[in-house]
C-alpha cells in the first residue's frame, strides 16, 4: 500500500497570509513603479503626444516642468487601493485555487489560470475599477487627488467611478490570470531545474529564494503583457476624461480598431513592460518574501511551514 508523500501535499496555513503579505507586496510594488506607469498611462491616452511619445522623453519632460514629484501625480488614490487590491488579489487566488484543486492538493496551469481569472474579476469589481478610474482621469486632467474626485463625483455621480467596468474586468481577469499561471508553473518545475544542476532547492538561503521569485515575477509580467496589452489599451480609452464618447467597451475596441490599426492596441507596451517587468519582480519577491514571516506569526503555531504559489514548500526561515 502506497503513501503519498508529505512534500506533495500544500501544507495548510492562516487564511490571512496570502491577504496581509499580499497587501504588504502590492504597496512595494506601486511606490516602486508609479513613474513608469504614469507615462505608460499618459501615452495611451495620446494628451501629451505634442510634448513626448516615448518613454525617456517623457521622464524628462516631466521633471523639467514640474520637478521630481510630478512623476507622483496620482499616485494618492491609487497606493491607497494597491494594499487591498494586491492583498484581494492574492487571497482570492489561493482560496480560490484550493477550491480547484484535486484530492491531493495538486492544481494544474488551466485551474491556475481559471483560479486567476477569478481572482483577476473579484478585484475589478470591488477595488480596481473605482481607483483606477481615479488614476486615469487624474493623469489625463493633470490634477490632484481631491480635485479629481470631486470632478468625477460632479460630472457623473458614483456611476462615474465604475466606467469601463467590462474592460477593466476583461484586463483585470487575463492579466491576472496568465501572470499567476506562468509563475505557479514557473515555481513548480525550479527545484528540478535546480536538481538537474546538483543544486537542492530546500538548501536555497532567503536571499536565493528571493532572486528565484523575482525572476519569475519579471518573466509572469512579460508573459501577461503581450497576452493582454489590447485589454489595458480598451480599458484606458473607457476610463480617460474623454471615455464617455464611447458607448460601449465593443464601440471602444473597434474606434481604435479602425483608427490606428492593430498596432493601437499595443500602444504604450514598452513603457508597460518597464514597468510591469521591475514591477511583478518585485511583487512576487515581495509576496513570496513576506508571506514566510507574516506565516510566524498567523500560522497555529503546529505548522511552520508556508506555501508559495506554485505549492512547493518553502521553511520558514
Amino acid at each position: 500500500m502506497s503513501t503519498k508523500e508529505p512534500s506533495m501535499t500544500p501544507a495548510k496555513k492562516h487564511p490571512a497570509v496570502a491577504v496581509v503579505a499580499g497587501a504588504i507586496a502590492g504597496g512595494i510594488e506601486m511606490c516602486s513603479i508609479w513613474p513608469m506607469e504614469m507615462i505608460k498611462t499618459n501615452l495611451q491616452l495620446g494628451t501629451m503626444k505634442s510634448h513626448y511619445t516615448k518613454m525617456l522623453p517623457g521622464f524628462r519632460y516631466h521633471i523639467q516642468t514640474g520637478g521630481v514629484l510630478s512623476l507622483y501625480r496620482g499616485l494618492a488614490p491609487v497606493l491607497v487601493g494597491s494594499l487591498p487590491k494586491a492583498g484581494l488579489r492574492f487571497g482570492a487566488f489561493d482560496s480560490i485555487k484550493q477550491l480547484l484543486a484535486d484530492e491531493h492538493g495538486q492544481s494544474t496551469p488551466l485551474r491556475n489560470l481559471a483560479a486567476g481569472m477569478s481572482a483577476g474579476a473579484i478585484e475589478a469589481i470591488l477595488v480596481t475599477t473605482p481607483t483606477e478610474t481615479v488614476k486615469t482621469k487624474l493623469i489625463d486632467a493633470n490634477a490632484g487627488m481631491l480635485h479629481g474626485i470631486k470632478r468625477i463625483l460632479e460630472t457623473d455621480g458614483i456611476r462615474g467611478l465604475y466606467q469601463g467596468l467590462t474592460a477593466t474586468i476583461m484586463k483585470q481577469a487575463t492579466n491576472t490570470g496568465l501572470r499567476f499561471m506562468w509563475f505557479s508553473e514557473y515555481k513548480a518545475r525550479v527545484p528540478d531545474l535546480l536538481a538537474r544542476n546538483g543544486v537542492n532547492y530546500d538548501t536555497l538561503s532567503p536571499g536565493e529564494l528571493a532572486i528565484v521569485s523575482f525572476v519569475g515575477g519579471m518573466t509572469a509580467g512579460i508573459f501577461s503583457t503581450f497576452g493582454n496589452n489590447p485589454f489595458d489599451v480598451v480599458k484606458t480609452k473607457m476610463q480617460g476624461l474623454e471615455g464617455a464618447r464611447y458607448p460601449n467597451t465593443w464601440d471602444c475596441a473597434m474606434t481604435i480598431l479602425k483608427r490606428d490599426g492593430v498596432a493601437g492596441f499595443y500602444a504604450g507596451v514598452v513603457p508597460r513592460l518597464g514597468r510591469v517587468i521591475p514591477g511583478q519582480g518585485i511583487i512576487f519577491m515581495s509576496y513570496d518574501t513576506i508571506s514566510m514571516h507574516v506565516a510566524k506569526y498567523l500560522d497555529d503555531g503546529t505548522n511552520k511551514v508556508t506555501v508559495n504559489l506554485s505549492g512547493v514548500q518553502s521553511k520558514v526561515r
